[in-house]
C-alpha cells in the first residue's frame, strides 16, 4: 500500500461518521446520505494527490452531493421495506435525545436548501462566508435561507429560537 492510500484511509476513517451525519441531516434519509458520502469519496480517492484541505471539500461535495440526491427523480430512487413501515420513535429517559429527534423531524420538514444552510450554520458552526462558499451561492442567499429556515422551524416546533450573538450557537426556548 502506498503512501497517498494509507493517507486516504485514515482520512476515511477519521471522517466518515460524521460526513454521514451532515449528509443525513442535509437530506434527511440515511440510504441517500450513504449513497452521496460514497460517491463523494470515491471520486476524492480518483483526486486525493491533488486535494488541498480535503476536510473542507469533503464537507461541501457531500453537501452537495446530499442535496442532488433529493432531486433524483422519484422513479430512480430505491425504496426499502423500512419506508414502507412509519418511524416510531422510541422513548428516551433524557430530555435532550428527545428535542434531538424533534429537531431533527422538524428539519426533514424543510427544503432541502434552507435544511443545508441550517446545518452547515448551526450544527456545523460556519459562518455565513463559509457557508455561501460551502454551497456556492452568495452570502445573501445564506442570511436569506438563515432567516426563512429559522422562521420555518419556529412554526414547526411551536418554539421560539434565538441566536445569542456567538457564531455557530443558538438556544431554542419553548413558546
Amino acid at each position: 500500500m502506498t503512501d497517498i492510500e494509507t493517507e486516504f484511509r485514515h482520512f476515511v476513517g477519521a471522517q466518515m461518521e460524521h460526513l454521514r451525519g451532515l449528509a443525513y441531516l442535509t437530506c434527511g434519509d440515511w440510504q441517500a446520505a450513504e449513497d452521496a458520502v460514497l460517491t463523494v469519496l470515491a471520486r476524492m480517492y480518483v483526486k486525493w494527490p491533488r486535494i488541498t484541505g480535503p476536510v473542507g471539500y469533503a464537507r461541501t461535495a457531500v453537501v452537495r452531493a446530499a442535496i442532488d440526491e433529493t432531486r433524483r427523480p422519484w422513479w430512480r430512487r430505491e425504496r426499502s421495506v423500512s419506508h414502507a413501515m412509519p418511524e416510531r420513535a422510541l422513548p428516551d429517559g433524557t430530555a435532550s435525545v428527545d428535542e434531538r429527534l424533534r429537531l431533527r423531524a422538524a428539519l426533514r420538514q424543510l427544503p432541502v436548501k434552507l435544511r443545508a444552510v441550517l446545518v452547515l450554520r448551526f450544527l456545523e458552526g460556519l459562518s455565513v462566508r463559509q457557508t455561501a462558499e460551502t454551497l456556492g451561492c452568495p452570502e445573501g442567499t445564506v442570511k436569506a435561507y438563515t432567516s426563512r429556515g429559522l422562521e420555518t422551524l419556529r412554526q414547526v416546533l411551536g418554539v421560539e429560537l434565538s441566536l445569542d450573538g456567538q457564531e455557530g450557537h443558538h438556544e431554542v426556548r419553548t413558546a
